[in-house]
């Protein structure tokens, strides 16, 4: 178990933890809550050893293997694949073992030789080698990505999709504790999903900072509460702590009352009493037990962010009308086509939620609506007078990095010139950046220094300044703390106008949306269900996934099996070497012996050498042909024209039929390898 002993946990001068004490079991799944700058991340550099307690007394298995998301962007040009696997790292320290092994000299005689390989062999099958692939794979799939990606290089994916693969990493360590801090930033719902399903079969102590509600919900049965320097455990998830919290605050609150009037009354005693002498000894009994009394802390209100959208000038109806149109991006090639065929109207005052699972193009929607892309084909009709809010998933797409919340503004104030339905003076654009937590020094504080929390604020102090009637909202909460969260959907629920909104925060869509689209295999329509539905789509689809990852493995899997059976023999034949060492040769001597062995060995591996050459050439061959296959079979899934699908046909099918031939050669080969390995 992890035990606290009156920790104390400092940043500089500041007390983060003063004299706390908790303890957590084997295999609790743990909530770590609390505002931003509580000291939530601080708690978890103690716990993985990178900062030491100021105070205080710190206890955490030896043993205990932990595994934790890096927070740096990889710099590398191993495969997706490859660079998951090695999160494995006692898989990765035996394959670097086996490989030393294979390559060395051995000075020592080929009994111990033998011995030290059948270990590895077993070892590697104890560390689950033979299905490391495809458990590494399953994970990246299940984050998100594509199957044709698995063997991209890690710096072809921009940074969101890095992070992505950091998390996958992580998971695939064997571990005792799991620490993730804010793991659900960088994921849509449909990873989402898949990553709860995950979390909640994990067998180990789990950790997590999140500021998702539902997500607590959905993995934790303890949560830590940070506030004010004290470390409150409470039991159960998210929802059932802030229950426990109210009452425990209501209780705090009435005891608090209550000591007031006991403290009141003891001072008039002392007051009235202390001068006359007949009375100074029970005036004097009762300053001892003011002095003695525990006081019992007031509760302290903390300063909620609240803010509002203000009604808008004029509610066009309908706001859009979009007919037959074509969505996507240009590129060098010609136009890329993600959505087709879109036929949607957006009215006054419909709450509408954007579902769909990652890169089927919800945020091109949304972009393509917001005017940063222009539609590749069809009409996207505007209401006379739409005034479009557009939060984008990156604030930098809508932030300068060198320019300060102030200048922000006036840049602001000046495109919208006359039109300006606020002051544009400094010290009322001042006034109004201070309603939303930019107060003093912060109005000249570069964006690029600020936080992700503090970047969102201030687009949404953007997009209220403009009182839109639109609302487009792509993942406007992945930096928000729960406070900015909650003020949010407060402010969407009194919003007058009408709200288009991709998140994957659930409570949030739950709490603002009353009809949902789903965007999904090139085409928009409605949903036809709620968020729980959606979520046992999301699942199905999933399993989907599952399946073809599979499939595409059936060769790698064949290759392990192989491995195995060789890594059986090799220890068999370790094993009779050991029991022929216990007994003195008859004939030949131990040294002739080896000798003889020596050239049995070459022999058969000059036999082989040729058969595993061609072997791995035919396995290098059929990956690559895996990969074509999968992108043809992407293609022909979108619009195109008749000749092009035509001739994706032909290369489809050709590239079939020489997978086939490629799988037949492939076992001939492993047999003749094994036939070989066998007579000798």
């Amino acid at each position: 178990m992890i035990t606290l002993k009156n920790i104390v946990l400092r940043r500089s001068a500041k007390v983060l933890l003063d004299k706390v004490s908790v303890t957590l079991n084997p295999g609790e799944k743990v909530g770590l809550v609390g505002r931003n700058g509580a000291g939530k991340s601080t708690l978890f550099a103690l716990l993985n050893g990178s900062l030491h307690e100021d105070g205080g007394d710190f206890y955490i298995p030896a043993q205990w293997r932990m595994a934790q998301v890096a927070q740096n962007m990889p710099e590398t040009d191993e495969s997706a694949t490859e660079f998951v696997l090695d999160g494995d790292t006692r898989l990765a320290e035996l394959r670097a073992q086996l490989r030393a092994l294979e390559a060395s000299d051995a000075s020592y005689d080929d009994h111990d030789h033998g011995m030290a390989m059948a270990q590895l062999y077993t070892d590697l099958a104890d560390a689950g080698d033979h299905d490391a692939v495809p458990r590494a794979q399953s994970l990246i799939l299940g984050l998100g990505f594509q199957s044709h990606e698995l063997d991209r290089p890690v710096n072809s994916f921009s940074g969101g999709w890095r992070m992505r693969l950091q998390l996958a990493r992580a998971l695939m360590c064997p571990s005792d504790l799991l620490l993730l801090d804010e793991p659900t930033n960088h994921l849509d719902l449909d990873a989402l999903v898949w990553l709860e399903a995950w979390l909640k079969r994990y067998a180990g102590t789990m950790i997590v900072i999140s500021h998702d509600r539902e997500f607590l919900d959905a993995v934790t049965n303890v949560t830590l509460h940070i506030d004010n320097a004290q470390l409150v455990r409470y039991g159960g998830n998210y929802s059932a702590f802030e229950t426990l919290q109210a009452q425990q605050m209501e209780l705090q609150a009435a005891a608090f009352s209550k000591q007031q009037d006991k403290i009141a009354h003891l001072q008039k005693f002392i007051d009235r009493f202390k001068a006359k002498a007949s009375k100074a000894k029970q005036a004097q009994s009762r300053v001892k037990a003011l002095e003695r009394m525990e006081k019992i802390a007031p509760i302290l209100a903390n300063a909620e962010f609240t803010f509002e959208f203000k009604e808008p000038t004029n509610l066009p109806n309908p706001m859009l009308a979009i007919s037959d149109a074509a969505f996507g991006y240009q590129t060098d090639e010609g136009d890329k086509y993600i959505l087709s065929g879109v036929n949607r109207s957006v009215l006054a005052g419909q709450r509408i939620g954007i579902l769909g699972a990652n890169g089927q193009g919800k945020s091109t929607l949304v972009k393509t609506i917001a005017r940063e892309m222009k539609p590749l084909g069809g009409t996207v009709t505007e209401g006379k007078g739409l005034s479009i809010g557009y939060f984008a998933q990156q604030e930098l797409d809508v932030l300068r990095s060198g320019e300060n919340p102030l200048e922000h503004m006036i840049r602001l104030a000046k495109e919208l010139g006359p039109n300006a339905r606020e002051s544009s003076r400094e010290q009322d654009l001042r006034n109004y950046l201070g309603t939303f937590n930019f107060s003093g020094d912060m109005v000249k504080q570069a964006v690029g220094t600020m936080s992700g929390g503090e970047k969102a604020r201030l687009v949404l102090a953007m997009i209220v300044w403009q009182r839109p009637n639109l609302l487009l909202l792509d993942e406007p909460t992945n930096h928000l703390d729960l406070a900015t969260r909650e003020a949010l959907s407060v402010a969407l629920n009194e919003f007058e106008g009408t709200v288009m909104l991709v998140s994957h925060d659930r409570a949030l869509l739950r709490s603002v949306c009353d009809e949902f689209w789903l965007v999904g295999r090139g085409v928009v329509g409605p949903f036809d269900g709620d968020l729980d539905d959606y979520q046992r789509y999301l699942l199905d689809e999933s399993k989907r996934l599952r399946e073809v990852a599979k499939e595409t493995q059936r060769t790698l899997e064949a290759e392990a099996q192989a491995s195995q059976a060789a890594a059986a023999e090799a220890a068999r034949a370790a094993e009779a070497a050991a029991q022929a060492s216990k007994t003195p040769a008859p004939a030949i001597a131990s040294r002739d012996q080896r000798k003889l062995d020596a050239q049995a060995r070459q022999a058969l591996a000059e036999k082989t050498r040729p058969l595993k050459k061609e072997l791995e050439q035919v396995d290098q061959r059929m990956a690559q042909l895996g990969q074509d296959k999968t992108t043809l079979e992407e293609r022909l899934s979108t619009p195109l024209p008749p000749a092009e699908i035509a001739e994706s046909g032909k290369k489809l099918k050709a590239i079939s039929d020489e997978l086939e031939r490629l799988e037949e050669r492939w076992l001939e080969l492993n047999e003749q390898i094994e036939t070989l390995t066998q007579a000798a």
